[in-house]
């Protein structure tokens, strides 16, 4: 069966898995998380294999880390999958209720968004957490993981599909695309398909925005900046910043730049410098920053536009601006929309800096690593959003439901209010 197949077929019974009462959509969260519990050995000799190929095609060790799913992810999807159980359904909310006369009234009520198409790249906890959320959801969904991790994805979802259907949600609810040609196939399907998610790299998330007409919500990239005002705690500071550079550096959150106020540069560059390159990280600057830096630590001068880059990696941007003014522009120039971070005890400053980035997450004293839908209280996430519509940041639930009108009546016609014989006296209901 073709990918278009499949997605007609899931178009048709999207609106039944819609219908799924919560208690059962609920079961077979449940479900997922003691089929990842008793088949984990299996689940992690697949992941070795795919492991051992990667170290074999020479990919890099911050990628290999992405692809690991050892006892500590598996831990993380299964408490994933049992606070996903505890949220409030999303589907069935009503948003707005009018009487627009007597005894005709409107409701707006949450309803799933339908087919989902996910395209991601690296992490085999992926498939967990999107398949979760579209269950929870509603949704019906199409999972296309990456072939880095094929034997984990293809073991991890046959674990999460008999656990849908034992819990006697729709069959055809979830499928996995498993050909890196079926990726063109699905971007076709825009009469199927109602929304498509891809998590991976700048320019694999371009290629899927610039090949289907389906809407596509998402991030290209993950500049993420932290900027040291002049008035920042300069003890906190450094503890935030190397984790936020080096917790996770493969991870969309890490952050890529980090902006210092010249009037603490003297002082603070050169501790958070050692603090850094003592964690491995290759430091890149501009030649403010390398003079600075002279004598004390490596620094390998960059160009200004160079500051659009996402290294994915132990290697960080270091920039000297004048004030909190100079860092927001140089963010909103050449970072990602996706979280940028300032610390500073400066009330003024981070307000303006709050107000005034155009990211979305904006932080204040914290590291940018917690831009994430399971450390949010999501339960997971099926991606980061930059973009302003429908949904922003950490995608979780409320990012996967949209909403219809209902308008309930006896026998009213749009005449009577036309010619004036009625007249609408919109009041808004309690709900």
């Amino acid at each position: 069966m073709t990918i278009r197949e499949e997605a007609q077929r899931m178009k048709l019974v999207s609106p039944e898995m819609a219908a799924a009462p919560i208690a059962m959509r609920n079961d077979a969260l449940e479900r997922m998380a003691r089929a990842l519990e008793d088949g984990k050995e299996e689940i992690f000799a697949a992941n070795e294999k795919d492991l051992a190929a990667a170290k074999e095609a020479g990919v890099s060790p911050a990628i290999q880390k992405r692809l690991r799913y050892d006892e500590t992810k598996m831990r993380d999807s299964i408490a994933g999958l049992r606070e996903l159980i505890t949220l409030p359904d999303p589907v069935g909310k009503i948003l707005l209720a009018r009487e627009l006369d007597e005894g005709l009234v409107l409701t707006r009520v949450s309803v799933p968004i339908g087919v989902i198409g996910v395209i991601f790249e690296a992490r085999p906890d992926a498939m967990v957490q999107v398949a979760s959320l579209c269950v929870k959801s509603g949704n019906c969904a199409i999972l296309k993981g990456g072939k880095e991790t094929a034997n984990t994805n293809a073991v991890i979802f046959e674990k999460l599909k008999k656990a849908v259907l034992d819990a006697r949600l729709p069959e055809g609810c979830l499928f996995q695309a498993t050909a890196h040609s079926e990726i063109d196939e699905l971007l076709a399907c825009d009469r199927e398909v109602d929304l498509l998610i891809p998590r991976g790299s700048n320019r694999f998330v371009r290629y899927i925005m610039d090949h289907t007409k389906i809407p596509v919500m998402g991030h290209s990239s993950g500049i993420c900046h932290i900027y040291v005002d002049e008035k920042a705690d300069q003890k906190m500071a450094i503890p935030v910043i190397v984790d936020a550079k080096t917790q996770y550096p493969a991870a969309c959150n890490a952050v890529e730049t980090v902006l210092i106020s010249r009037k603490i540069a003297g002082a603070f560059l050169p501790v958070l410098a050692k603090a850094l390159t003592e964690r491995g990280v290759k430091l890149r600057g501009t030649e403010e920053v390398a003079r600075c830096l002279a004598g004390t630590a490596p620094v390998e001068v960059m160009g200004e536009d160079d500051f659009a880059t996402e290294y994915n990696d132990l290697v960080i941007s270091l920039k000297l601006v004048e004030d909190v003014k100079e860092a927001v522009d140089h963010i909103n120039r050449f970072g990602s929309h996706h979280t940028d971070s300032i610390l500073t005890e400066d009330d003024a400053a981070a307000e303006y800096f709050l107000q005034r980035v155009d990211s979305a997450g904006v932080y204040r004293n914290c590291s940018t690593r917690f831009a994430d839908g399971y450390r949010y209280g999501f339960g997971a996430e099926v991606g980061i959003s930059t973009g302003k519509l429908h949904a922003r940041g950490p995608v979780g639930l409320e990012g996967l439901v949209t909403y219809k009108y209902k308008l309930v009546g006896n026998g009213q016609i749009v005449g009577d209010y036309a010619s004036g014989k009625k007249q609408f006296h919109h009041k808004d209901l309690k709900i």
